[in-house]
């Protein structure tokens, strides 16, 4: 299954892009919600860089503090909290580039690091995914949501879930229809768009 973003009336749909524009336009309380979101999860990613939870507590300090005085343009081509996290390593990689950590950073662990990147944003796109395809699972009938797990997480054929479902094949393959269709208005209604199953 594949999920796109998409905006509703013009805004990003995740909570820290929507925590994140609501500081830009004024509300200094949104910069705390902001902060209680991602904060702990920011300083132990950080923690994996300088192997010490005081210095990437301060690290994750700092990234919540360029975005408070240099309020840095978030366009929407990640996930907030891709982004968030990116901007946490850079300030890491320019800290012990410096010499605040006893072992210098090597070339090697650079190039280790972007690769990291790379999959800290697949796991963050994936695992809001996920969230919001258990949030829409969560709203459709019992039915509905016994025969999309079999189907999707458990990986049975068709077959298969007719016979735990005690249905006959035709009705399975309705049921199949019907789920995926009300699964599709439950995605849309989250402000993603439900591309393939």
């Amino acid at each position: 299954m594949i999920l796109s973003q998409t905006t509703r009336g013009g805004g990003a749909l995740d909570r820290g892009a929507d925590c994140y524009e609501r500081y830009l336009e004024g509300d200094d309380e949104a910069i705390v919600d902001l902060v209680g979101e991602y904060r702990d999860g920011l300083t132990f990613y950080l923690n994996r860089f300088v192997s010490n939870i005081y210095e990437a507590e301060e690290l994750a300090e700092e990234t919540f503090f360029r975005l408070i005085v240099r309020k840095p343009r978030y366009r929407g081509k990640y996930m907030f909290k891709t982004w968030l996290y990116t901007i946490g390593r850079n300030i890491a990689i320019d800290y012990m580039r410096r010499g605040g950590k006893t072992t210098q950073i090597s070339d090697e662990d650079i190039k280790n690091m972007r690769v990291e990147e790379q999959t800290l944003e697949d796991m963050c796109i994936a695992e809001e995914r996920s969230k919001i395809v258990h949030r829409a699972l969560s709203n459709l009938r019992e039915e509905y949501r016994d025969i999309l797990h079999l189907i999707f997480f458990e990986e049975m054929t068709n077959a298969e879930a007719s016979t735990v479902m005690k249905k006959s094949r035709r009705q399975t393959e309705t049921l199949i229809y019907r789920a995926k269709a009300a699964l599709r208005r439950e995605i849309e209604k989250e402000g993603y768009s439900y591309e393939e199953l």
